[in-house]
């Protein structure tokens, strides 16, 4: 048997370099909220592979429709020879997302093609060529993905030049004095020195921001951006890669505001850890591009679309997003009781199951903590805790548990945790 140590001398001789890992301990099995390495060692995950097993790990709904699917058939490819449940699944997004207006549904594989393709649906409706996003964004490593994500390193440093007309504006964060105010200033400021209005296609904002520090944009701001759009025919679109499909404790975290975007992108969570995505839209612009102009050889994977039809069917049976507050106010508690023992936490962020702590000296915004949340992380992986860290400074520890673990298993991971982070924190002052 391979151990730890021997699995990451092999990734390193044999992987690029360019593709980071978060930890150093290989998966061998997992199962609902659990991950166990190669070693045997059982660890409780707080990950869930950055929000894409919402519905836990191998569940066995899941399992048996990829088996199910694997029987018929792997590809005959959308394009060539369509198949049903490909339309069953559009079917079924399309009821789901918000508002009322009629929408249309493709499938793609990954995250970032979901961005690709709304930002071609957008800009081809429009003829327009101008796109806005949010400073802390994080939309992919495609060109365009990587031309949208609003933070340099790691994901832009060195790999430009990107494509044109893409601008950024602050995303309202009010724990840095970011308001919603200020934000909106600067995009009146961006359409009087840098671009007109008439010439921007899309808006695109991730509802909760995810790599950017798990910052929620506030309501009263996303129905501002879509009164903008309205009045200036720019495509609002949604990205819900990381927020969607009950994680908010809403289907759709864009519905906490009660607006309805234009196009939504979505993926991770949708495939239920097969790779798929999408873009739902409203239909007259989602029909804009000509047959030919969208899809991918593995568009809509059969194998994917399965597994999100049972995806759709836990969140509903299961009653996720009831769940997700749940969690979402347990982690709260936590928070707020931790930091009665620590000035490291500057601020807890929940919203749902979608929750973060953010790091910093003293209990001092200005003076954020990414060697402490670096630790923290290190730390409570040696004690059978998975974290994930974030954020633009690197000083947030972000929460994403499966919706269907146990309080007895969030109890036990966020006691270690809160040993962990107060153990290090002490220990850290005491250093200095």
């Amino acid at each position: 048997m391979s151990t730890n140590k021997q699995l990451l001398e092999r990734r390193q001789a044999a992987v690029a370099r360019g593709v980071g890992t978060q930890h150093t301990v290989f998966a061998q099995k997992t199962l609902g909220a659990e991950v166990w390495d190669v070693e045997g060692k059982r660890y409780i995950d707080l990950a869930s592979g950055i929000a894409v097993n919402n519905v836990g790990h191998n569940h066995p709904k899941v399992v048996a429709a990829v088996k199910a699917q694997l029987d018929k058939f792997s590809h005959p490819c959308f394009q060539v020879t369509p198949y049903e449940i490909y339309v069953a699944l559009a079917e079924r997004l399309n009821k789901l997302a918000p508002g009322k207006t009629p929408k249309k549904t493709l499938f793609l594989t990954t995250g970032a093609e979901a961005v690709e393709n709304a930002i071609k649906i957008a800009r081809y409706h429009t003829k327009r060529t101008g796109v806005i996003a949010f400073s802390g964004a994080f939309h992919g490593r495609t060109m365009m993905g990587m031309a949208l994500t609003g933070k340099v390193a790691p994901y832009k440093a060195g790999f430009g030049p990107f494509p044109p007309d893409i601008y950024h504006i602050p995303y309202p964060i009010e724990y840095h004095g970011k308001t919603a105010e200020a934000s909106l200033q600067a995009l009146e400021a961006l359409f009087k020195s840098d671009i007109e209005p008439g010439r921007v296609a899309a808006m695109i904002i991730e509802p909760v921001q995810g790599e950017g520090g798990f910052y929620a944009a506030p309501a009263s701001f996303l129905k501002a951006l879509r009164r903008i759009c309205d009045e200036h025919g720019i495509v609002l679109v949604a990205d819900e890669i990381q927020t969607g499909f009950a994680r908010t404790g809403k289907f759709f975290a864009i519905e906490h505001s009660g607006i309805e975007p234009d196009l939504i992108t979505v993926a991770k969570s949708l495939g239920g850890g097969m790779p798929l995505s999408g873009v739902i839209g409203k239909a007259d612009i989602m029909d804009a591009p000509m047959p030919g102009g969208l899809g991918g050889t593995y568009g809509g994977p059969p194998v994917g679309c399965a597994a999100g039809l049972a995806v759709l069917d836990i969140i509903e049976d299961e009653k996720l997003c009831e769940r997700a507050l749940a969690i979402g106010k347990k982690i709260a508690a936590w928070g707020a009781a931790t930091q009665k023992s620590t000035d490291s936490i500057g601020e807890v962020r929940t919203t749902g199951a979608m929750c973060a702590i953010e790091l910093v000296k003293g209990g001092d915004a200005d003076q954020p903590d990414p060697d402490l949340t670096k630790a923290v992380v290190a730390e409570a992986l040696k004690k059978g805790v998975i974290l994930l860290s974030c954020g633009a400074r690197a000083n947030v520890i972000r929460f994403l548990p499966a919706l269907v673990i146990s309080d007895k298993l969030l109890d036990e991971a966020l006691a270690t945790v809160r040993e962990v982070l107060v153990g290090l924190s002490n220990s850290l002052k005491k250093a200095s």
